[in-house]
């Protein structure tokens, strides 16, 4: 079982930066930020695997960056040059699965969320 608990989340003007943090609890292969904005699928923003390994989506190439610490107990998603489309509530995502995914059908543990509101 992984308890995530995400935090850091807030309101920042089009251009500046936010970093989220999710607290982890239990072992994982991989953990993903999603995000979700009223109306819309959930999108998978980033995920690392245990051994480094990241990948993005494309709208977010360049400007956000995924990163653990070293006992993998807190993930971090830096956000920069954040835009009004980066609206949304992001959530902490672990998984027991191998590789890297974005998909949301791909992991197993949730966090509750934490929003992130850009106004231009």
């Amino acid at each position: 079982q992984v308890q995530l608990v995400e935090s850091g989340g807030g309101s920042v003007q089009a251009g500046g930066s936010l970093k989220v943090s999710c607290a982890a609890s239990g072992y994982s292969r991989r953990m993903a930020w999603f995000r979700q904005a009223p109306g819309k699928e959930r999108e998978g923003v980033a995920c690392i695997t245990n051994y480094g390994w990241s990948t993005y989506a494309d709208s977010v190439k360049g400007r956000f960056t995924i990163s653990q610490d070293n006992g993998r107990i807190t993930l971090y998603l830096q956000m920069n040059n954040l835009q009004s489309d980066d609206t949304a509530m992001y959530f902490c995502a672990a998984s027991l699965g191998w590789g890297c995914s974005l998909r949301a059908d791909g992991y197993d543990f949730w966090g509750q969320g934490t929003q992130v509101t850009v106004s231009s």
